[in-house]
């Protein structure tokens, strides 16, 4: 039993390492945020710009919302190991933590900084596009934070797929759509439920999709990690 601990806790202290390690290098950086930050601005401002004087309606707006959150996540999470391979340290991490922590360690920390950018790409939305309410906010944070978990659950994996590709920007957004493709959809039809004030119970059905779809997500990648990564 004391073996077993003993284990668990090396394992847990290698897992929070690796999100220490990301989130100090992601505020020396900051490029996550920074190339967010404009891209998001930017998309918010053209959106607002082109329906300017348009009575935008809650299911287009839901769209819309999951679009920008869509490419927010496209330009900010891949970096998750093509980072380690751009800068030589994915051989040191691999000797100094067992494979599955270092998933679980790239997993928080995605999961950490996918719900900063969405709370970043949302909070830009909202404020661009004022004629839109939010009718069911416990509805809404509630599937912000599960498209969140579910976003960086499909993510982690892909970006370790990627990271000894040659053409790492490009074939991110190309594996991630397919992918995320049902996370999209059921997340746009919850936003829509929100905006709409559709009740809690009846939209229960897309969050059991999207809670379904992040611990399968999650248990194939802890399948598939050790190969992908070693390999």
């Amino acid at each position: 039993m004391n073996t077993r601990f003993q284990t668990f806790q090396r394992f847990c202290r290698s897992t929070l390492a690796v999100v220490r390690k990301d989130i100090r290098s992601e505020l020396k950086t900051r490029y996550t945020m920074n190339a967010v930050g404009m891209f998001v601005l930017t998309t918010v401002s053209v959106i607002a710009f082109s329906s300017a004087g348009e009575k935008i309606t809650n299911g287009i707006a839901a769209s819309l919302l999951w679009i920008v959150l869509f490419f927010s996540a496209m330009t900010g999470l891949q970096k998750a190991f093509v980072s380690e391979e751009e800068r030589g340290t994915s051989l040191l991490l691999s000797l100094h933590a067992p494979s599955l922590a270092v998933y679980c360690g790239k997993l928080l920390f995605n999961m950490l900084l996918t719900m900063l950018l969405y709370g970043l790409a949302t909070l830009a939305f909202f404020v661009f596009i004022n004629d839109v309410e939010i009718r069911s906010p416990l509805l809404f944070a509630g599937s912000f934070f599960l498209g969140s978990c579910a976003t960086a659950a499909a993510t982690t994996l892909i970006s370790a797929i990627i990271a000894k590709a040659n053409t790492k920007a490009a074939l991110f957004p190309v594996l991630s759509f397919p992918a995320l493709l049902p996370l999209i959809l059921a997340g746009v039809e919850t936003t829509y439920q929100a905006l709409s004030g559709v009740a809690f119970a009846e939209a229960r059905n897309n969050f059991q999709i999207i809670a379904s779809y992040t611990v399968v997500v999650i248990a194939v990648s802890v399948m598939l990690f050790d190969f992908v990564w070693k390999e």
